[in-house]
């Protein structure tokens, strides 16, 4: 497995997080156990402090997205794609996720997405491998059950929509630090967001530090994003992108929840394109997702990958 590839990935929407003690497998195949003793009953503290600066605000923000407070991560999550007029469509799928940047002086994370449905797109699994080294690109393979192959997406493909989504393939998965500048614009109030799928106001008056970020891409599919991060534990509550001629066209709001064990699983995301008035929502249920439940490295491999029976 070698150099840069891309591919679509599941969004990092979570819900409550619940510990598993038992022996975690997958259906067929080898089990993702690892004795429980390897096994920590809490997450990293996450936190922003006096002075901090935007480079290291939006390191905080990577940790929260890709959980990185924890050893590993996995859940079944949906998302339900909601257009001006016209019928709402729904996609499901599970993650497993193992963090290995404490023990692997290569592997930052990696990460396994596969589809439960529909049935058009049942089986459908991506794999991505995210390196330490910011100078190693990624390198991301998709399971098409269809064609019965493993295949490698362009770097190109990451502006496309994520299966008809309000989110392309980089908001979903590989943006990184590395990615763009960041210029702290100040410490602002947010004033909230009024949700309009479940009709309530997210994060009303809530402390935040706001950054810009550009893309370091020439020629991009957006020229600037504005940021807002929560000043309690630097999660991405807000974001504002702007196309390339500087008009505001998409945003996205994030709710989370910050748990006693340190763990903070993010529980909704709406995204919302402005000129096409098309959504996309994500959730998680309390049942379907867990941390540091003590997968294994080996899990994450092409032969799991082209199992298409989840």
């Amino acid at each position: 497995m070698s150099k840069r590839s891309i591919l679509f990935f599941l969004p990092l929407s979570f819900s409550v997080c619940i510990l598993l003690n038992s022996p975690v497998t997958s259906g067929e195949g080898p089990s993702t156990a690892i004795p429980p003793a390897q096994v920590s009953p809490r997450c990293e503290t996450v936190q922003p402090y006096a002075g901090i600066s935007a480079n290291d605000l939006m390191k905080i923000k990577y940790t929260v997205k890709y959980t990185k407070f924890s050893q590993d991560y996995q859940g079944i999550g949906h998302f339900k794609m909601i257009p001006g007029d016209g019928p709402v469509r729904s996609r499901y799928w599970r993650r497993y996720r193992i963090i290995l940047n404490k023990i692997s002086e290569e592997i930052d994370y990696k990460d396994l997405v596969l589809i439960l449905g529909p049935q058009n797109l049942k089986g459908l699994s991506v794999l991505t491998w995210t390196y330490r080294d910011p100078e190693k690109e990624q390198e991301v393979w998709t399971w098409i059950p269809s064609l019965r192959k493993v295949r490698r997406l362009s770097p190109s493909e990451e502006a496309d929509p994520f299966m008809g989504s309000d989110f392309t393939t980089e908001d979903i998965s590989t943006r990184k630090w590395e990615d763009e500048t960041y210029r702290m614009v100040g410490e602002k109030t947010f004033a909230g967001h009024r949700s309009t799928y479940h009709e309530k106001t997210i994060y009303k008056d809530t402390d935040c530090y706001v950054i810009e970020a550009k893309p370091k891409r020439k020629k991009w599919y957006y020229s600037k994003r504005i940021v807002w991060l929560h000043k309690q534990f630097g999660g991405l509550i807000f974001d504002e992108f702007f196309g390339p001629e500087g008009k505001r066209w998409k945003t996205f709001v994030k709710e989370y929840e910050v748990l006693p064990d340190g763990c903070i699983p993010q529980v909704f995301i709406e995204a919302e394109d402005h000129l096409s008035n098309h959504k996309t929502v994500i959730g998680f249920k309390k049942e379907d997702i867990a941390f540091n439940s003590g997968l294994q490295e080996g899990f994450f491999s092409e032969k799991t990958l082209m199992r298409s029976k989840w």
